[in-house]
């Protein structure tokens, strides 16, 4: 119990901090659209480029 709450005040000051960075107009962060997936012949049904290469 005794490294849970100085975890948690660590995770939610990341998270405070991200979400004053939304706030003062930074975009919110994205994920990346990449990986082995994203290569021909894989399926990344998340991926952008995953739609291009199926109208091809």
């Amino acid at each position: 119990m005794e490294i849970f709450l100085p975890t948690l005040v660590i995770v939610l000051l990341g998270v405070a901090g991200l979400a004053i960075g939304v706030i003062a107009g930074r975009p919110p962060i994205k994920g990346s659209c990449g990986g082995l997936a994203c290569v021909k012949g894989g399926s990344c049904g998340g991926c952008r480029n995953h739609d291009r290469e199926a109208r091809r």
